[in-house]
């Protein structure tokens, strides 16, 4: 039997689209001689759907697509496809993360989602009811079994705090399934698509069984899905790899994986080319899908704007990007340079205005009542509030949106100002510490094979240039022992005494967790980040920020 797997872009709640998308690559999977074709997890709807789940106009044309799709679909083809289903039991939630085959004109199978992960991102516990029962499809001489995404990582390979009561993968194979077929909607993070290899691989060698799973690809918000659509052969091996973050469509030959050469995953793994991939698409589908197909941003000379410019670039066309340099008089002339032969190597917009003149007037009209007082970070905030000020008008004026340049060592200190640079719609890089920014530009340099970010923006130390002189150092331990910190604060969520065991100077692991706790209120009024770590900031960390401190300092 040949089966296509179908890594698909669809759009949260555009029926109409993602119907005629289904459509489409179910035509083009049968020309390729597909009789089965798998879509991922909830791609009717699309994923994740959050509270939409709640309007009941969005369950009903859910359900009218599925219908619409069986009276679409040519009848000598079978499709697997997610959608929301209703719970009529009288027991439980209202709906079901289901998955229908449709042949022949009407549904033939379906299978719900047992495991219904509630952790990170995932609420799924909040709208979903698990299903009661796993059953086997008969199809075509085989025994398939459907295990929807979190289905099969009831091995415990990736979290391993998460133990579940259910095994879906093990019950099916016990049942008789000869196929294990999961449609996934699977965020992407960094070192993930060796997690799924492996828990793909230990299936089919625990089971003798085919193991073929399909990942969403495309993002939503601030998730990523980057496709990477895997099968596995009865003995283990993979057989067969999707294109990573761009649509894909594989069809294979049951009878024939075992002749298939097995992939190298050596270049699939690369942990920054996915990262550059992931924040690539992260931008071009945040851009696409609420309607802006142009971006602005400030260009100031540092890394971070830099790396921003050059994935805004990649994502979108270098014509459809426009930076400003807006120096003050604590500007270096070195940096508007490298700002300058940035945008012209890129080849983006660029302009300079200099923000001195508002800068006095806003002094100015505050001298009376700051009388006597010397300067502080107050004058400092003020000249990135009117940067914001002038980028956010910039966005407006053009219908262009604004991309915010911090990262993750500044978003978690707080080494950033509310209402200045953080104005903004989507922080691209706001889930990379500050050495993987380093590491990720290196990268990206190579790969041009020449310095198409200045070599001068990598070796200089990094300053937000807001008073004389200043260095990020001034504020913070050098970033590589700030980000090991943060890492085992924020990632490892270890404590005081934890993360002094690693060789941290106990002051300032006392001072960094300080910083990073009394700036929760910043980090819940920030754009959203584009997750590309196991632990971003967002919807996947929820911290108060009423609360006592002392206890992960003691």
């Amino acid at each position: 039997m040949k089966i296509a797997l179908v890594q698909i872009d669809t759009i949260i709640a555009d029926f109409i689209g993602n119907r005629e998308r289904i459509l489409e690559k179910t035509l083009a999977a049968k020309a390729q001689g597909a009789e089965l074709v798998v879509f991922p997890e909830l791609v009717v709807c699309g994923y994740p759907p959050l509270d939409l789940l709640t309007y009941p106009a969005f369950i009903r044309k859910n359900k009218e697509t599925v219908s619409w799709l069986c009276n679409n679909i040519p009848e000598d083809i079978a499709i697997a496809v997610g959608f929301v289903d209703e719970n009529t039991s009288g027991k439980g939630k209202s709906f079901y993360n289901d998955l229908a085959v449709i042949y022949q004109k009407k549904i033939i199978h379906k299978q719900a989602k047992t495991l219904l992960p509630t952790y990170d991102v995932f609420d799924e516990d909040r709208y979903f009811e698990p299903a009661e029962k796993r059953t086997l499809l008969s199809f075509k001489g085989y025994e398939i079994g459907f295990a929807i995404c979190e289905d099969i990582w009831a091995e415990n390979v990736g979290d391993s705090s998460l133990i579940y009561h259910d095994d879906p993968v093990k019950e099916l194979c016990h049942a008789g399934a000869q196929i294990i077929i999961a449609p996934s909607a699977s965020p992407f993070y960094s070192g993930k698509t060796e997690i799924r290899r492996t828990l793909v691989k230990q299936i089919s060698k625990d089971n003798n069984c085919i193991t073929a799973y399909v990942n969403a690809v495309g993002a939503n918000d601030s998730l990523v899905f980057d496709g990477n659509s895997i099968v596995s052969d009865a003995s283990g091996r993979i057989v067969c790899h999707g294109t990573g973050f761009k649509e894909d469509l594989i069809v294979f030959d049951t009878e024939s994986l075992s002749d298939e050469p097995e992939v190298n995953m050596d270049a699939i793994e690369d942990t920054y080319e996915n990262l550059y991939q992931a924040l690539v698409l992260g931008v071009r589908g945040y851009m696409k899908k609420t309607g802006f197909s142009s971006a602005n941003l400030g260009l100031s000379g540092g890394i971070d704007s830099a790396l921003i410019a050059v994935i805004a670039a990649e994502a979108l066309g270098p014509e459809n990007v426009h930076t400003y340099a807006l120096p003050s008089q604590y500007s270096s002339d070195h940096s508007l340079n490298d700002a300058e032969q940035l945008a012209k190597n890129l080849s983006i917009g660029y302009e300079v205005i200099s923000i001195q003149p508002m800068f006095t007037v806003a002094k100015e009209s505050l001298s009376e009542s700051f009388a006597g007082l010397a300067e502080d970070v107050t004058e400092e905030n003020m000249q990135a509030r009117i940067r914001g000020l002038l980028l956010m008008a910039w966005s407006n004026k053009k219908g262009s949106l604004l991309l915010t340049t911090g990262n993750k060592s500044e978003i978690a200190t707080g080494y950033c100002t509310l209402y200045g640079d953080m104005c903004g719609s989507l922080a691209v890089i706001g889930d990379l510490f500050k050495t993987e920014v380093f590491a990720l530009c290196r990268h990206i340099n190579k790969k041009a094979g020449y310095d198409l970010i200045p070599e001068n923006i990598l070796i200089k130390p990094p300053s937000a240039e807001l008073r004389p002189d200043q260095k990020d150092e001034d504020s913070l331990p050098a970033y590589e022992i700030l980000d090991g910190i943060l890492k085992a604060h924020i990632m490892d969520c270890l404590q005081f005494d934890e993360i002094l065991a690693l060789g941290y100077d106990p002051e300032i692991v006392r001072h960094i967790i300080r910083l990073v706790e009394r700036c929760e209120y910043k980090r819940r009024q920030s754009a959203i980040v584009i997750k590309v770590s196991e632990k971003a900031f967002g919807f996947g960390r929820r911290i108060p920020i009423a609360r006592a401190i002392y206890e992960t300092t003691s």
